[in-house]
């Protein structure tokens, strides 16, 4: 049944643009919701840090640096692993816990005596260090470490 038809049921009654906009209102919605009845539900959107299926980010490390035996400030560590063999990356993705702790254990000793506040870490060190953790924890070459980001958050006294 048309609208003008209904109005003209009611005598003296006029078309109002605020019932028109109404109807269409609610007509509209009970016609979406009914269009999105029989969808399948889709899977939620996946954030990717990049398009390269070797790459494999790691969680933000974060190590303390002491000076003068109290905490002087931390150091963040953002680094993935670029591992182009399938098999191995499939290993990688396995060994991640095995392969944080490890590098945990490593900068913390690396913090505690090398990183001060006062100058820039080292960061061709640190790379070297965590690419040779990562060696030995997977008792193979093939998974390359890559640093994003290296920074000193000094806390104040």
């Amino acid at each position: 049944m048309d609208i003008h038809a209904i109005f003209d049921l009611v005598p003296g009654m006029r078309l109002n643009p605020i019932i028109l906009a109404l109807a269409a209102l609610v007509g509209g919605s009970f016609s979406v919701r009914a269009a999105d009845a029989p969808k399948k539900a889709q899977k939620a959107p996946e954030h990717k840090t990049t398009q390269s299926e070797s790459y494999i980010m790691l969680d933000p490390i974060y190590t303390t640096i002491v000076a003068d035996n109290h905490a002087a400030g931390m150091l963040m560590i953002g680094a993935g692993l670029d591992v182009p063999n399938a098999g191995l990356r499939d290993e990688v993705t396995r060994s991640l816990p095995v392969l944080r702790d490890a590098y945990i254990r490593n900068l913390m000793t690396f913090t505690a005596n090398v990183v001060r506040t006062d100058t820039q870490p080292d960061v061709e060190m640190i790379a070297d260090r965590l690419q040779a953790v990562t060696d030995r924890a997977l008792k193979k070459k093939g998974a390359k470490i890559l640093l994003a980001q290296v920074a000193i958050r000094v806390t104040s006294k």
